[in-house]
């Protein structure tokens, strides 16, 4: 009996560890910079650990930079002016991105281990819990990919 309700337990797991947007804090946008590890590129989403460049300040040309127009009516622009660091100093961070076809559809290039990357996401109320971003837009190789949604055009 133990053995069928581990069983029956087991399809639920993954949902455990998912977070859906309404856990996150959307009015505060966290940003990071850092280094990928632990990559893992497959659904429900794409995920990694970031190990975090902690001595990298919140890069002055922020609120300026371009981002790409997406079919969800995301208030980028804002979200850059109102971006910060996060005030908690862990080292890692655990960062789940856009599902796959997601990616593929912004013709985001596997993320391999080691590389550089930057994001602007949300964690949760108050940065309480364990490190986790659900990232918005991810800079990668002097790109700027939307996550929210699909791009437009």
């Amino acid at each position: 009996m133990k053995r069928r309700a581990l069983l029956l337990a087991l399809p639920s797991l993954p949902a455990l560890a998912h977070h859906g947007w309404s856990s996150f804090d959307l009015t505060q946008p966290l940003f990071l910079a850092g280094t990928a590890a632990d990559v893992r590129w497959t659904n429900p989403h794409v995920e990694l650990n970031l190990v975090r460049d902690a001595r990298a300040p919140l890069p002055g040309d922020l609120a300026q930079r371009p981002l790409p127009a997406q079919s969800a009516p995301v208030e980028g622009a804002a979200l850059l002016a109102k971006a910060r660091l996060p005030r908690r100093a862990d080292a890692s961070w655990a960062v789940e991105l856009a599902p796959l076809t997601r990616m593929k559809a912004w013709s985001v290039p596997e993320i391999q281990n080691g590389q550089r990357l930057e994001l602007l996401g949300f964690s949760f109320i108050d940065e309480a819990g364990s490190a986790i971003l659900r990232a918005e837009y991810l800079w990668l190789d002097g790109r700027c990919f939307g996550l929210r949604s699909s791009p437009l055009g």
